[in-house]
């Protein structure tokens, strides 16, 4: 079953562009950090959500939750569904680390102490990159 999406593709797209260039403008993770917090939040907001999207789009399924706090959450990955309760594998970080990874400007294994990651399925480092 395909997902729905709430966000277009040319508001994603715009959204992932401005966030592009804000994480590609410094020469430190400091100043990347900076550059993507001066975002407007509807901006973060939407890249990541739209990214979330493409990822279940991607990989449908609902054996993975992956969550980036506060702005969105999907499942993906084909596998055995749950239907209560905390998911059996759980992927959460932070929209500057997502970001970053679904864009492919970091890899998997680079930002793992920023990831929590468990459960046997949620290493996501196969389906990264996403754009």
């Amino acid at each position: 079953m395909a997902i729905r999406r709430k966000i277009s593709e040319q508001n994603g797209a715009a959204a992932l562009a401005q966030v592009r260039l804000a994480l590609t403008t410094g020469t430190s993770d400091g100043e990347r950090t900076q550059a993507f917090a001066a975002l407007p939040r509807s901006v973060r907001a939407t890249a990541v959500r739209y990214s979330l999207e493409e990822l279940a789009t991607l990989a449908p399924g609902n054996s993975v939750e992956v969550r980036v706090p506060p702005y969105g959450v999907t499942q993906c990955i084909a596998g055995p569904r749950h239907t209560r309760g905390t998911p059996p594998n759980v992927v959460e970080t932070d929209a500057y680390t997502w970001c970053c990874l679904a864009l492919g400007l970091v890899r998997w294994e680079q930002v793992l102490s920023k990831i929590s990651a468990s459960g046997l399925r949620s290493d996501l480092s196969e389906r990264l990159p996403l754009f």
